[in-house]
């Protein structure tokens, strides 16, 4: 399964590591699609891809970290 969101990082979360956390505590592949940061607010479009078991845990792990919002990316259908 392959999983894109995107993430926004409040100045706190902004310079945690989380992405590497969630890579070390999860079995999951992350790719960075794209990333920004200024005035100490981030934003990150990643990929996680996994088991659909593993994937789905991971996002409700993202979404459990303070300063941390996740948002899916919606696709278009014939990007499939």
């Amino acid at each position: 399964m392959k999983l894109r969101v995107y993430l926004n990082f409040d100045q706190q979360a902004v310079t945690e590591p989380v992405i590497w956390k969630l890579a070390q505590e999860f079995d999951v592949v992350t790719n960075i699609r794209m990333a920004e940061v200024k005035d100490g607010m981030g934003l990150v479009g990643l990929e996680i891809e996994g088991s659909t078991e593993v994937v789905e845990a991971s996002a409700k792990w993202l979404t459990e970290q303070d300063g941390v919002k996740l948002s899916p990316i919606e696709q278009d259908v014939m990007e499939g």
